[in-house]
């Protein structure tokens, strides 16, 4: 785990906003892009925050964890049932990281999944996607959506971690202005309209769970 940006002094603790954010996926799918955009968001919004990520495997297709702290200024790392929000990128990631998440919690769920070498070859198989929401469902408030397919539509598939940054702004302590702002300083200047329509794509695809 490596730290990420944290904004000086005691801004979040005088706010009063404390939101733990896990973002799940596999290698490629951009969660440090994702994190990035929510770490400045929270800077630019006078708010302290901490971030940690994982890389080892991720460029291999890897699992991809990472924790985004805002209003915190003590330690990186979210702890288990402790996190608000859950952003998984990719299905069966849910699963693997949901000890994070406390009772009640959302989960922003992909639904398009990334079937790994051993699925493919015969050696495992994948869970059925509903039984991934059901089994989710029992616990927490779930989200879920085909991101990939709702940025693809937007402009490219590529964009599907914004779009799930979209859905999740429903439920973030940060305003779409500021993240729509900061998505604009992240990615490069040929793709800011795309990413943006992905951004709102994703936000209007979770309006029926308001």
């Amino acid at each position: 785990m490596s730290c990420g940006c944290e904004k000086a002094g005691e801004a979040g603790q005088r706010s009063g906003v404390r939101y733990d954010i896990v973002i799940s996926g596999v290698g490629g799918q951009g969660a440090i892009l994702a994190s990035d955009i929510l770490g400045r968001a929270a800077v630019a919004e006078g708010l302290s925050v901490r971030a940690a990520e994982t890389h080892g495997m991720a460029q291999r297709g890897g699992s991809v964890e990472n924790h985004v702290r805002i209003g915190c200024l003590y330690g990186s790392l979210v702890t288990d049932k402790s996190a608000d929000l859950l952003i998984a990128l990719e299905p069966a990631e849910a699963i693997r990281y949901i000890r994070l998440l406390k009772d009640g919690g959302v989960v922003i769920l992909n639904t398009e999944p990334v079937i790994p070498s051993t699925v493919s070859v015969g050696k495992s198989e994948y869970p059925a996607i509903d039984d991934i929401i059901a089994y989710l469902s029992g616990k927490y408030k779930v989200c879920a959506f085909n991101a990939t397919k709702t940025a693809a539509d937007a402009g490219s598939a590529q964009a599907a971690n914004v779009a799930m940054i979209g859905a999740a702004s429903r439920f973030l302590p940060l305003s779409e202005e500021t993240l729509k702002d900061c998505i604009a300083k992240l990615v490069p200047p040929k793709f800011v309209g795309t990413n943006i329509s992905a951004f709102n794509a994703g936000k209007e695809a979770v309006r029926e769970w308001m």
